[in-house]
């Protein structure tokens, strides 16, 4: 086997351990290819923010973890219009289960007028109002913690994926970029070891979110074009 072909193969192979360690297989990219710009550009801050995650948790927990895939649905409210809520990223630790919103904004990000609101100023100046990623999360942090044990700490995070992106002093610590998930994370690793509460049995706190979620790529596909029929509208401040 001449040269060329041992390079070949020897890279075929790392795209594929890395795609297997990422939790991101080609048949999962091809069913939920995004269609638009912001879908790109959010799909790409997921994935950074799901590498930092899987390293963070490896260095704290060894094994003992779990790290959902990929994005998954809380049947949160059925027989409504909008009966399921996407979760980013389902991180399930012996101290803590954390839904995590991922943004790939740039910029600088401020807090609003109210606790559900931020502002981004772009590099052009302009204002915009957003919706918080921890007010996207409330609802979800709060079903689980009506349909899971009391003692198992429950805890929405929202995460800023971009490098190009700047948080202000002011913001919940709750609200972080992605770098300072290991930090944060070994924060509440060690309050929990200090509180004395008992740890979380991962697996079955899986087995009890599965209960009340959805993993089915047809039923994600069909939540996001829900919401797509009446998209968000986004203020421009002065």
């Amino acid at each position: 086997m001449n040269t060329s072909w041992v390079l070949l193969i020897g890279a075929l192979l790392f795209i594929w351990r890395w795609a297997r360690r990422s939790g991101f297989t080609s048949t999962e990219r091809q069913s939920t290819a995004p269609v638009l710009r912001s879908d790109i550009r959010g799909e790409e801050g997921e994935r950074r923010v799901y590498e930092e995650l899987l390293d963070a948790l490896t260095w704290l927990c060894g094994e003992n973890f779990f790290l959902h895939p990929g994005a998954l649905l809380l049947n949160h409210a059925p027989g409504t219009a909008y009966p399921t809520a996407e979760v980013d990223h389902l991180a399930i630790t012996p101290f803590g289960i954390f839904l995590v919103e991922t943004k790939n904004w740039s910029g600088l990000i401020e807090p609003g007028p109210d606790s559900g609101t931020l502002i981004r100023t772009g590099s052009d100046g302009k204002r915009e109002a957003r919706t918080s990623p921890l007010r996207q999360n409330r609802s979800k942090v709060a079903f689980l913690r009506s349909v899971l044990p009391a003692l198992w700490r429950i805890e929405g995070v929202g995460v800023f994926a971009s490098n190009n992106c700047v948080l202000s002093p002011s913001l919940p610590a709750t609200v972080m970029r992605r770098t300072d998930l290991r930090e944060w994370l070994r924060g509440r690793q060690a309050r929990h070891a200090i509180s004395g509460s008992a740890r979380i049995d991962v697996a079955k706190a899986w087995q009890a979110i599965q209960s009340v979620a959805t993993i089915d790529e047809a039923a994600l596909r069909s939540h996001r074009t829900n919401l797509r029929v009446n998209p968000k509208k986004v203020t421009i401040l002065p």
